[in-house]
């Protein structure tokens, strides 16, 4: 399951690691937009399989930061 960014910015911070068990909503990364921070949620359970992503770089809208295994 790839979960992705729901908008453009920027990394401030990557809240999992491989390895880490996620649940439903729990708070996988913040992304800045026009100076408000944004949580991203995961929207399923499971295991944290590859962080595509790093703090202080951008993403695009609907890019994938985190793959759960």
């Amino acid at each position: 399951m790839k979960l992705r960014s729901p908008i453009a910015g920027s990394i401030v911070r990557v809240c999992v690691a491989v390895g880490d068990r996620v649940a439903v909503d729990d708070e996988i990364a913040i992304v800045e937009s026009m100076k408000m921070e944004i949580p991203v949620l995961a929207e399923h359970a499971g295991t944290v399989a590859e962080v595509l992503v790093e703090e202080r770089l951008p993403v695009r809208e609907d890019d994938v930061l985190i793959v759960l295994g």
